[in-house]
């Protein structure tokens, strides 16, 4: 009798122990604010959409912010590549006003279209209509950014900007009063995920505020991206959900605090390196596509992997994309391998296309760019608390 009393207060205590081990579960998952991402093709149809494709891929492919911080002009991409976008709603006002925006860790700031612009760009977006929100704050800044041969300028202003369940009241974000370039883009603006010293507006960002107020539990956010058209891509704040990747979270310093930057040791294909032999940096990137790098690697890249030049695209034969040899990224000791089918894509003509693309700016290192096609294969944690990035593959 005692020994099954004895037994009957263990089972008691371990179920105890499952519930209260279940209950913060619960509770943690609750402190993490998740936001649906869908994965949309970039252009509007329109009857010249492909050469609009061509063009925008052209002049806006590539991220500069780190040339041009704090005047009031800033360069960096808001760029696709082959239908590869992924953005999320978020409100704006009082009551609440919609938008569809890129949630972009190569900007700081948060910009939407004004219903004071008027031109063929602004006419396709949402348009924030200022006078139907209560707690709308105009200010006397004004800022500029420059995609190459497009750009837009605007005003700052602040207002309550809600994410999900998240809201910063009285928060500055940018209203655009001209585009150009961006005619018959899918999206409305920018929801910036870097550090507020990369500002173009020198305004507070949206997650350090909400940081700064005990908004979130954690200073984390993570992105996972679906490797199909399905739904299921999401970027989540204040924590992780352990359910979308594999394995341990491989932890990677950032080179130094203020930008998603990471020190990459080489990449090698068939354990043979092909580039970043010696000292380079890659910028995670979730505001571009690609996978970028220097011109004369990424030739080298294209070129071991039989891929032929057609236009601005590098394209290669169908049927041998599932014996490709797989692209190597070495970062902080560990192998995170692209696959074949990973980093090809096929356009709208049904042509498999490489994601590599080089850099059209020459800088002082040797850098990459991981943008979303790699970021599809590993998920990836921005810990803003310890200055670190997380990669584990995604499942």
């Amino acid at each position: 009798m005692l020994r099954n009393q004895t037994s009957l207060s263990i089972w008691s205590q371990e179920r105890s122990m499952r519930w209260l081990v279940l209950l913060g579960l619960v509770a943690f998952s609750e402190c993490i604010v998740k936001i649906p991402l869908r994965r949309v093709k970039t252009m509007r149809k329109n009857p010249s959409g492909k050469n609009m494709m061509n063009n925008f891929l052209k002049e806006h492919a590539y991220r500069l912010s780190q040339i041009s911080f704090r005047g009031l002009n800033l360069t960096h991409p808001l760029s696709n590549y082959i239908d590869m976008l992924y953005m999320g709603n978020i409100t704006i006002g009082t009551p609440p006003q919609k938008f569809q925006v890129v949630f972009d860790t190569g900007s700081s700031d948060l910009w939407v279209p004004s219903d004071f612009c008027t031109i063929l760009a602004c006419s396709t977006q949402a348009r924030f209509r200022h006078r139907q929100s209560s707690t709308f704050r105009l200010t006397n800044r004004t800022f500029r950014i420059t995609y190459g041969s497009g750009g837009l300028k605007g005003v700052v202003a602040h207002d309550t900007v809600r994410i999900g369940n998240l809201v910063s009241t009285d928060q500055p974000f940018g209203l655009t009063l001209k585009e150009y370039g961006f005619a018959h883009i899918t999206f409305d603006g920018v929801l910036g995920l870097n550090y507020p010293n990369i500002s173009f507006s020198g305004a507070i960002p949206i997650f350090d505020k909400l940081k700064n107020e005990g908004a979130i539990s954690e200073p984390v956010f993570a992105f996972y991206l679906s490797k199909d058209e399905q739904e299921g891509s999401v970027v989540m704040f204040g924590g992780v959900d352990h359910r979308y990747y594999k394995g341990e979270l491989n932890w990677i310093p950032l080179t130094k605090a203020g930008d998603w930057i990471i020190r990459l040791d080489s990449i090698s294909i068939k354990r043979k390196v092909i580039a970043c032999s010696g000292d380079c940096e890659a910028v995670v990137d979730t505001g571009a596509t690609y996978i970028g790098g220097p011109r004369t690697l990424v030739n080298k890249i294209q070129k071991l992997i039989g891929a032929r030049r057609r236009g601005n695209k590098y394209t290669i034969s169908c049927s041998k994309i599932n014996t490709l040899p797989s692209v190597t990224f070495t970062i902080n000791g560990i192998n995170y391998p692209m696959p074949g089918p990973a980093y090809i894509l096929k356009d709208n003509a049904g042509r498999c296309c490489t994601t590599f693309q080089e850099n059209r700016v020459r800088l002082s290192t040797e850098s990459w760019f991981l943008g979303n096609i790699f970021l599809r294969v590993y998920f990836s944690v921005f810990d803003r608390g310890n200055d670190r990035i997380g990669l584990a593959p995604a499942v």
